[in-house]
């Protein structure tokens, strides 16, 4: 397996800057999800370690071999893009059995290697069929079982899930984790969806304008985001960002008061605290609004307050139900609440 260091890396066409100061080692079989909204940079730094694009400046190392004059063909990575790319004239045992006659393995390897990807993708009834045959979420699996038999250092993948539907992303979640855990190879996933990163990384990688936001696990980044930006981009829906001034310990904003807060910082700051750290209070309450929105889903309830003009979203009782503007207080859990510059973005406590 393999263990990816990327050191200062920069990738610009003329003045235009698309990855800036990128650092990170990746350890001998983790999981890492780069996550980030369109146009971030995290295609192009994944394209990067797969060889398809060549940095501008910086480092890229696997087990401690400097890739940057090495041909993609020559990497010993395998990738898998949203796209299928699967050859339709081809049945899906050939499709699998591909880069094994690419790469000049010997073919009294090919059937036990083919079978057994096929076996961990759930396909082995379909190999004899053509794509064309076979359904979204069947022809993504043969992608991963075409990766999958090149037993490669790295796997590469690239909006992989993007085309299926909800129910079958959520299944194949499931299976590439526990394809990725079972193999141990060291994986790069690319994608500007959450909840993958979220329920698949060991670390995320969030990415914004080029540049790392926040490493850390999925926990780390959730409960304790480095600024606004990875805040109000991870949750769903996303943490209540408010800006207002603090003065003493107290936080101000329209309709919204919190005190005893545990920061020497005073001036211009923005209040974080997600739906779920919110209560629909009675006496004690930090902020005073009326009902702008209620949206029962059946499990829970997604109420939105107008306080001012902040629209401040909670997760409330499966229950709850209000007209719309009728006046509602909420308290915050105290030991939920994040405070950040509001100048700079990031976080003060």
């Amino acid at each position: 397996m393999a263990r990816i260091e990327l050191t200062e890396i920069q990738k610009s066409w003329g003045p235009i800057i698309g990855v800036r100061d990128v650092n990170i080692e990746i350890a001998d079989e983790e999981f890492v999800v780069f996550l980030g909204p369109s146009g971030c940079g995290k295609t192009t730094t994944m394209r990067m370690i797969a060889g398809l694009e060549d940095p501008s400046e910086g480092r890229i190392v696997m087990d401690g071999e400097v890739m940057n004059d090495i041909d993609a063909r020559d990497r010993d990575v395998a990738m898998v893009f949203q796209g299928y790319a699967l050859y339709p004239n081809m049945t899906i045992y050939e499709n699998i059995r591909f880069p094994l006659r690419m790469r000049g393995v010997p073919r009294d390897q090919h059937e036990g290697k083919v079978r057994r990807a096929a076996e961990l993708v759930e396909l082995t009834d379909y190999l004899d069929r053509k794509p064309g045959a076979l359904s979204g979420g069947q022809r993504q699996r043969a992608a991963l079982a075409r990766a999958i038999v090149r037993q490669p250092q790295v796997f590469l993948m690239d909006e992989p899930l993007s085309n299926l539907d909800a129910k079958l992303r959520q299944a194949m979640r499931v299976q590439i984790k526990h394809i990725q855990r079972e193999l141990k190879i060291t994986t790069v996933y690319v994608t500007h969806d959450q909840i993958e990163a979220m329920t698949l990384a060991d670390r995320i990688v969030i990415m914004d304008k080029g540049a790392i936001q926040q490493i850390g696990t999925p926990d780390q980044i959730y409960n304790d985001p480095a600024n606004t930006f990875v805040a109000g981009f991870i949750g769903s829906p996303p943490m209540n960002l408010v800006e207002g001034a603090l003065e003493g310990g107290t936080f101000r904003a329209p309709g919204i008061e919190v005190g005893n807060l545990p920061t020497r910082h005073s001036g211009a700051v923005t209040l974080g605290v997600r739906p779920e750290d919110c209560t629909v209070a009675g006496m004690s309450s930090h902020l005073s609004g009326t009902v702008y929105g209620v949206e029962p889903t059946g499990d829970i309830t997604y109420l939105t307050l107008k306080a001012g003009e902040k629209l401040v979203e909670v997760k409330a009782d499966r229950d709850y139900r209000a007209p719309l503007n009728k006046p509602e207080t909420v308290a915050f859990d105290p030991s939920r609440i994040h405070l950040f510059d509001t100048a700079t973005g990031q976080r003060l406590s």
